[in-house]
């Protein structure tokens, strides 16, 4: 090779200075400023297991005076923002509050909610927050089509980010005929084939403001009763999951979903005994079979459906959870729940490798999120 000219290596040298301060105008990371996997791992190995479990738990919203005391001795690994958390406060002062909380916790927090529009909406809970009102999938497609359910998409979450929230418990991937259906006024009202790859672009317009994106209710409510106050069950054959209820499910994956949450519905075709948030069958069919490699979370473990299998089951839901494959579980009781599953890692019915694997997936979402430094 020959040397090169000095007026081609000042040249070189220019466009070089001249990328990197793009870079930096941009922020635009830098390879010195990522944090490795092999960082994140050691992370993981340094923690103590409460620590470790502690990330697992994706908390209800509490006051932010116990908030602070529950994120430095739980070390919790978010919170979960409900309508009432967005009710009473000024923009000025919410967005306080959350930068408050995220600087008192020792790793920064995922912050969620559910912001689906129309009748799950919580932006819509506080006007001086979230301003004007947030239509749902199904009359945004009425309105303006696609075009207009992806903008629309966007840029609520451009409105989460600039609130300080980092996760949308969003898109509804769920499909139902059943217009009597409890979920049906949710879902995109398409049959799954039409739904698929609008689920896909939700995804993509969600996690490209930099918030993460989750694909629930899985396995599919279909036209099974609301968990919220009781027993649901879905008959369905597996195959009938396969062809239609997983095919929006499989486009989010596809599209790079960075988190499937599980309903507490009861897919007897795979699981008759235990609800499908609790059913390590289930997880087992997410992973392999869909082949979802990001975080797996619980829907809120104090519905109905749950509390009434724990009082017939006598059995810790938290620990259950753990086993069946959450990564992540939205529960209030993190307090109780994480002693729990302490002792069922110590007591070898947890592997706490399995543990290590959970905090590196949550780790890698809040490291893609930017909140990693």
């Amino acid at each position: 090779m020959k040397t090169m000219s000095k007026r081609r290596w000042l040249a070189w040298l220019l466009l070089a200075l001249a990328a990197m301060a793009t870079a930096i105008l941009v922020g635009a990371p830098t390879s010195q400023a990522k944090v490795t996997n092999h960082q994140l791992a050691q992370r993981v190995k340094k923690m103590t297991l409460r620590q470790k479990i502690g990330q697992m738990y994706l908390a209800p919203a509490v006051d932010q005076q116990t908030a602070i005391k529950a994120e430095q001795e739980y070390q919790l690994g978010g919170w979960l923002l409900f309508g009432s958390d967005f009710a009473g406060e000024s923009k000025d002062g919410f967005v306080a509050k959350l930068k408050a909380e995220q600087a008192a916790s020792k790793l920064p927090l995922l912050i969620a909610t559910d912001q689906e529009g129309g009748s799950v909406s919580r932006l819509d809970a506080n006007p001086a927050i979230g301003g004007s009102s947030h239509p749902s999938p199904q009359d945004l497609l009425k309105a303006g089509g696609e075009k207009q359910l992806v903008k629309q998409t966007g840029a609520t979450a451009k409105q989460l980010r600039q609130l300080g929230i980092n996760w949308n418990l969003a898109p509804v991937a769920d499909v139902t005929s059943d217009q009597q259906s409890f979920i049906y006024d949710r879902t995109l009202g398409l049959p799954a084939k039409q739904a698929a790859p609008l689920v896909a672009k939700e995804v993509k317009a969600i996690q490209g403001q930099r918030v993460a994106a989750s694909l629930k209710h899985f396995p599919g409510y279909g036209s099974a009763p609301d968990t919220h106050t009781g027993t649901g069950t879905s008959n369905q054959s597996l195959a009938t999951y396969q062809q239609q209820e997983w095919l929006p499910f499989k486009a989010g994956i596809k599209a790079g979903a960075d988190s499937v949450l599980v309903a507490h519905v009861v897919m007897t075709a795979v699981d008759p005994n235990l609800p499908a948030s609790l059913s390590p069958k289930v997880h087992r069919l997410l992973r392999r079979d869909l082949h979802f490699r990001g975080v797996i979370v619980t829907d809120d473990l104090s519905m109905g459906a749950i509390t009434k299998f724990a009082q017939q089951s006598k059995q810790p839901v938290d620990v259950l959870a753990v086993k069946a494959g959450n990564d992540m579980l939205i529960a209030s009781d993190y307090a109780t729940g994480i002693d729990q599953v302490v002792a069922a890692v110590k007591q070898g019915e947890i592997k706490e490798s399995q543990i290590n694997q959970s905090v590196l997936r949550i780790l890698k979402l809040k490291r893609k999120l930017g909140l990693l430094k």
